[in-house]
């Protein structure tokens, strides 16, 4: 097996990351056998100065993107369609406010450490898309994190306190810096970016075509 690093660049209250992730983890399902991929999660706040409280969804969208009431339920349905078809619910009607999301950020960082990253990311994904839940709450952090069997206390204490701040925030710098500026960005092998929730499809193409030329020692073409 060709071995990969992906880095998956998100936010926990990004919907097309959701969709992203989950074709993501299809298309490497379709090459088992042919690639052995450490994925890394990597932090993004689509909004790094959303206040603790948050903020309306439909007030939010309209105000930054400009959308009209029509479009934004147009968005949604899609958004919704799409998470079907790869087998994510996104439960429009569960979750009314768009959070902060730097702490659910620095328990993903935490749970790299642990071997629970992955786990952690799609259950704090499915808290706030499928369950409505608030991902800024300290409280429902806790819980989410021992769902997936990390440490109360251990995470207790990282919200308390400020660790893993400045490792997370130079990581988003670090990826700012390199020209990231939407997500989900996911960079293969560091240098391979394939942007946005794209279908199952392109990532497979993409990690195929990237481990033959790993494998052969050339570029991918």
């Amino acid at each position: 097996m060709t071995p990969l690093r992906i880095d998956f660049v998100s936010d926990v209250v990004c919907p097309w990351c959701a969709i992203g992730l989950a074709s993501l983890e299809q298309a490497l399902q379709r090459l088992q056998g042919e690639v052995a991929a450490e994925v890394h999660f990597q932090p993004f706040e689509l909004n790094p100065h959303m206040p603790a409280a948050g903020e309306g969804i439909g007030e939010h969208l309209q105000r930054k993107y400009g959308l009209s009431e029509a479009q934004l339920a147009e968005n949604q349905e899609r958004i919704r369609q799409r998470g079907a078809e790869l087998g994510f619910v996104f439960d429009m009607d569960a979750r009314s406010r768009i959070v902060n999301t730097f702490d659910a950020h620095r328990l993903l960082h935490w749970a790299g450490g642990e071997g629970r990253q992955a786990a952690l990311k799609r259950a704090l994904l499915r808290a706030y898309f499928t369950e409505g839940r608030n991902v800024s709450d300290r409280d429902v952090l806790v819980d989410i994190a021992t769902g997936v069997g990390l440490d109360a206390e251990r995470a207790q204490g990282i919200l308390a306190s400020d660790e893993f701040a400045a490792e997370v925030r130079e990581a988003e710098q670090f990826f700012l810096r390199n020209g990231i500026t939407g997500v989900p960005a996911v960079i293969i092998e560091r240098k391979h970016l394939v942007s946005g929730g794209q279908p199952v499809e392109v990532f497979e193409r993409a990690l195929r075509r990237i481990a033959a030329a790993k494998r052969e020692g050339v570029e991918p073409r």
